[in-house]
């Protein structure tokens, strides 16, 4: 991310928006762009200054305040999905995005992943099955011709 401009021309942006200059006349002469003039402008006239917001920091996840509560309701109910939360969430009156949720879990540790129902064997693929009876199709082979020539060899 880049840097913001400078107080010093923004506020020399400003002065010229605030002598009459227009914002695109304002913004070919100092080489900015005219939504910069604009918003500049705004914020002169909303706030008394023009200088640019903080950026970067440590903001705070938007569902800390309820860190205790999601805790728990997970503990109650450990298949819970994300969107079940994220409802139950808006009905407190807390609207926030499937998202944040997600984001919320992954920085506490906790993941959702899908689990098999029974572990799969090791070697065997179901498409492998698929192919070989293409394959044996193919060929115009019938299993009990590939008998015969099992035992022939």
């Amino acid at each position: 991310m880049g840097r913001a401009y400078s107080l010093d021309l923004r506020e020399r942006v400003v002065a010229a928006v605030a002598a009459g200059e227009s914002c695109r006349a304002v913004a070919a002469t100092f080489k900015v762009s005219v939504a910069s003039v604009v918003k500049w402008s705004q914020r002169f006239r909303r706030t008394g200054s023009a200088a640019a917001k903080p950026m970067g920091g440590n903001r705070p996840y938007v569902l800390a305040g309820e860190r205790d509560w999601l805790l728990q309701r997970l503990a109650a109910q450990p298949d819970i999905t994300l969107r079940a939360l994220l409802t139950e969430l808006a009905e407190r009156g807390i609207k926030v995005s499937y998202y944040a949720i997600w984001h919320f879990f992954e920085h506490e540790g906790i993941s959702f992943k899908k689990r098999m129902a029974r572990p799969v064997r090791k070697g065997f693929r179901h498409d492998s099955l698929t192919s070989l009876h293409q394959r044996i199709r193919s060929r115009g082979d019938t299993p009990a011709k590939m008998e015969i020539r099992a035992s022939w060899s």
